[in-house]
């Protein structure tokens, strides 16, 4: 009796995929068979959509055959083994979507509906950050960096966008300011730091291997080290003097990291503002190139 139950049991979690059962069933077929089902594996999405004769012409054979072909394979018919691909790429392209855009926007939303969740995405996460935001911590980094022999601004990828607009709008203010940049610059830039300047950077996730050495040697070296992150608790965000929550945490899709950027971007230009209402009128007024040119500094001096 034992043996007669476990026989219903399924003997595997799952049943494979359809093309798999194709792939499977390639080396013992011939003919217009194989031509059929070499067709199949070759052109997935086609067949999905498409008929029994618009197969049957393509590999060069009857509908009767394609029809053989998919009893053989185990399906009651072509319909039922189209529904079936068609079913796997479905899932297919959905769980490719979901893992890269989110839940939150679909394949077939329309135009206004993308909009209108990108919006309210940022919107949230404009709200969160002003309820994360250190003020007084921005102020005193905003003197820091008024006052700073240099200050060395550093982001990877996407965390490259907001720290190079700060970058460039502090270079327009008269700061002496640069930007780096992949794991060598780091290195580089971190050892020509020392006691009075400044190190920033700006890491969504506050885990970037890159980011954290160059945030650990610029503390070595003497530099105030400030982070720009979504996670406080980071590593980044526990070994920076200064950390900047967001409020925004790091999200494992597009749409999530679209909206903590935003955060991102808005601290960053709150320091910047902070630091022009610090720097005197006349640091630009009376500069060589005509008010309110920027200082162009392209490589960083020497350390002394």
């Amino acid at each position: 009796m034992g043996s007669e139950m476990d026989s219903d049991k399924p003997s595997r979690a799952d049943t494979p995929s359809p093309l798999q059962v194709v792939r499977r069933a390639l080396p013992e077929l011939n003919g217009a068979m194989q031509r059929v089902a070499e067709h199949i594996l070759a052109n997935p999405d086609e067949v999905a959509r498409g008929s029994i004769t618009k197969l049957a012409e393509a590999a060069q054979t009857s509908a009767a055959t394609v029809t053989r072909l998919s009893t053989h394979l185990g399906f009651a018919g072509y319909p039922a083994l189209r529904a079936a691909i068609a079913m796997e790429i479905g899932r297919g392209l959905e769980a490719g979507w979901t893992s890269d855009i989110g839940l939150a926007i679909g394949p077939a939303d329309p135009p206004e509906q993308v909009l209108g969740v990108l919006a309210s995405t940022q919107a949230n996460a404009l709200r969160n950050a002003l309820a994360s935001i250190d003020l007084p911590a921005a102020s005193q980094v905003a003197d820091a960096i008024a006052g700073a022999r240099r200050t060395h601004i550093y982001g990877e990828w996407g965390d490259a966008i907001p720290a190079r607009e700060l970058y460039i709008r502090l270079l327009r203010i008269g700061i002496p300011v640069w930007f780096f940049d992949g794991p060598q610059s780091a290195q580089i830039a971190a050892g020509l730091l020392g006691d009075g300047d400044v190190a920033l950077v700006v890491s969504r996730s506050g885990t970037d291997p890159a980011t954290l050495e160059f945030v650990r040697r610029s503390k070595v070296e003497g530099a105030l080290t400030v982070a720009i992150t979504g996670v406080a608790d980071s590593p980044i965000g526990e070994l920076a003097e200064i950390c900047f929550d967001t409020g925004t945490p790091v999200g494992g899709t597009w749409t999530e990291f679209f909206a903590g950027r935003a955060s991102d971007t808005l601290t960053a230009g709150l320091l910047f503002v902070l630091v022009a209402q610090r720097i005197p009128d006349h640091l630009t007024a009376n500069h060589p190139n005509g008010p309110g040119q920027p200082v162009v500094h392209p490589d960083p001096p020497p350390r002394r």
